[in-house]
């Protein structure tokens, strides 16, 4: 369904646009059909073709006519799209944040308020910098202590 509305609001976009422009040409044309006449010249002969002049006011009427409703209608439904693709992805983000919460407070209560980068990182599947960023948000709000050992490695204890 997402793509057949992605190709919907794509081709409504690009004919839109394309009648637009059509319409935009003739009104150009019809505009230049007049400029080269000189108005002197009106009184003697009348140099204008008439039909090219009807024809160039049909093209510019039908091409507003329904390009100016297929840019909206298509402009509507990628909008629409964008706007369910950002509710999508908050939704996921938060599903995810509770995950990770959920994920923490169940080793801070498994390990007695102990927790350390590389666990918190090998439970979750997070990269080593979002879990040590996350483990330092958390620290922050609870106002955790930090234990470096030997090797480098910190440890993160919350009081229970």
């Amino acid at each position: 369904m997402k793509t057949a509305e992605k190709l919907a609001a794509g081709w409504l976009i690009i004919l839109g646009f394309m009648l637009t422009t059509i319409s935009a040409q003739a009104m150009r044309d019809k505009h230049l059909m007049y400029k080269d006449i000189p108005k002197e010249a009106y009184k003697e002969q009348d140099f204008v073709n008439h039909q090219a002049v009807a024809l160039l006011n049909t093209t510019a009427l039908n091409g507003i006519t329904y390009g100016l409703p297929s840019l909206a209608l298509g402009g509507w439904l990628a909008l629409g799209m964008r706007r369910r693709g950002k509710k999508e992805e908050n939704a996921i983000a938060k599903q995810m944040d509770l995950h990770l919460q959920s994920m923490f407070y169940r080793m801070i209560a498994e390990n007695q308020g102990r927790i350390t980068v590389l666990g918190f990182a090998m439970q979750s599947q997070l990269p080593a910098s979002t879990a040590r960023e996350f483990l330092d948000d958390q620290a922050k709000q609870f106002n955790a202590n930090f234990k470096v050992n030997e090797d480098g490695a910190v440890s993160y204890h919350f009081d229970l």
